[in-house]
C-alpha cells in the first residue's frame, strides 16, 4: 500500500512544483535547472560511485565486512535514478543522498531494521556476533554421482 502511495504522491507534488516554480522562473529557466541537476548529478554520482567501488574493493581484498559499503552504493545507485527523474522534489531526495552523512545515517537506520548473519569472501566465512543463541548447521557437500 506504501509503494501505491509513494507512486501516487511523489508525481502529484513534482507537478505542484513544476507550475509554482515555472510560474516563477519560466519555461526555459525550469527546463534548463532540469537538464543541469541531470548533468550535475550525473557527474557526482559517478565520482562518488567510483570512490565506494574503490572502497568495496578494498574492503573484501582485507576480508573486512563490506555491508557498509556496498549499502552506501546502493544508496547512491538511488540517488543516481532520482536525479535522472525530471523533477525538483526528486532531485532534492538524490541530492540529499550523495551527502555521506545522509547516507550514514539511513544505513544506521537500515541496520536496524536488518540484522546480518554471516558473509562469505575468498572462500574465508566471517560470523557477526550474535546477540541471541540460535541453532546453526554450517557444513560442506560433495557430488557423489560427479565422479562416476
Amino acid at each position: 500500500m506504501w509503494l501505491f502511495l509513494l507512486f501516487v504522491i511523489v508525481p502529484i507534488i513534482e507537478i505542484m512544483l513544476f507550475i509554482q516554480l515555472g510560474g516563477i522562473l519560466g519555461l526555459w529557466n525550469t527546463l534548463g535547472i532540469i537538464v543541469l541537476t541531470a548533468i550535475v548529478g550525473t557527474f557526482l554520482v559517478k565520482t562518488q560511485g567510483l570512490a565506494i567501488l574503490s572502497e568495496i574493493q578494498s574492503n573484501l581484498s582485507q576480508l573486512k565486512n563490506p555491508i557498509e559499503s556496498l549499502a552506501h552504493g546502493a544508496l547512491i545507485l538511488v540517488a543516481g535514478l532520482l536525479l535522472l527523474t525530471p523533477g525538483f522534489f526528486t532531485d532534492a531526495i538524490g541530492f540529499s543522498l550523495l551527502i555521506p552523512k545522509v547516507r550514514g545515517f539511513l544505513y544506521l537506520w537500515l541496520q536496524k531494521k536488518i540484522s546480518l548473519k554471516a558473509f562469505s569472501s575468498h572462500g574465508v566465512r566471517q560470523k557477526e556476533p550474535q546477540p541471541h543463541s540460535s541453532t546453526i548447521i554450517d557444513g560442506e557437500y560433495s557430488d557423489l554421482d560427479k565422479g562416476s
